[in-house]
């Protein structure tokens, strides 16, 4: 029995890397801290003969990397998601430093998979990514210069959560029967119904949605719903959708 296998529960995302030398060395990053789930939206350049010489004896790992066309479909099937970004950020999901966000990953994986997102080279994270995720993780650099190559930041993270693992490893995980975490599709087609009953009742207007929506997405990430909570709140959805 494999007991490093809940590790390939975790998914290291990266968001349109524009370097094919960091993606190398994400890769190389990832192996040494037993992790291996390595998936790219929207890379510049990919596969490349920089990213393999970079990755040196990691090169299984970019063999197995996954290409997407956009973050959602990148988050599939995923129910915890965990982002990077040094910036400070309105209307942001809670905030960890990346040891305390390691063990939240850990722990979660022994009921579900999970994601940490990494932004691009050049602006990092995005608004839009980060309100995909239930957490924003910063590593604790020094505030005069925080920002990491990112390969540099997915090293610092990949070896968190493997000294997290590693203090768990000896705790039996609690049963998962009792805990389904809705998945990222499902929260995003709650959005979505929300959001329909929302305008239909005119409590959002068309032309004046302001910021709602994302708030709304806040407070589900910091929630992090059931699976059979997402499904009971959809069931209500409905039933107003049918009175109007």
């Amino acid at each position: 029995m494999d007991e490093t296998a809940p590790l390939n529960r975790i998914r290291t995302v990266l968001c349109e890397p524009s370097h094919p030398g960091n993606v190398g060395a994400t890769a190389r990053a990832l192996k040494t801290m037993g992790l291996g789930r390595l998936q790219l939206v929207q890379p510049l350049a990919f596969p490349h003969a920089d990213a393999d010489a970079r990755a040196s004896g990691a090169l299984d790992v970019l063999q197995r990397a996954q290409v997407h066309a956009d973050l959602d479909q990148a988050l599939a099937g995923v129910t915890f998601v965990c982002g990077l970004s040094a910036r400070r950020r309105d209307l942001a999901p809670e905030i960890r430093d990346a040891r305390s966000a390691a063990h939240e990953l850990v722990a979660h994986v022994h009921a579900g998979e999970a994601a940490i997102v990494f932004g691009s080279e050049r602006v990092g994270l995005s608004t839009a990514a980060l309100s995909r995720c239930h957490r924003l993780v910063r590593i604790p650099a020094d505030s005069a210069y925080a920002s990491l190559n990112l390969a540099a930041a997915v090293q610092v993270m990949a070896y968190e959560v493997r000294c997290a693992w590693l203090e768990q490893v000896a705790v039996p995980p609690r049963d998962s029967e009792a805990l389904r975490p809705a998945s990222h599709e499902e929260v995003e087609r709650l959005l979505e119904h929300l959001e329909q009953a929302m305008r239909m009742t005119g409590f959002l207007h068309p032309d004046r949605p302001g910021r709602l929506m994302q708030r709304m997405r806040r407070m589900l990430a910091r929630a992090r719903p059931e699976s059979e909570e997402v499904a009971i709140l959809r069931g209500f959805l409905h039933a107003v959708s049918e009175r109007h």
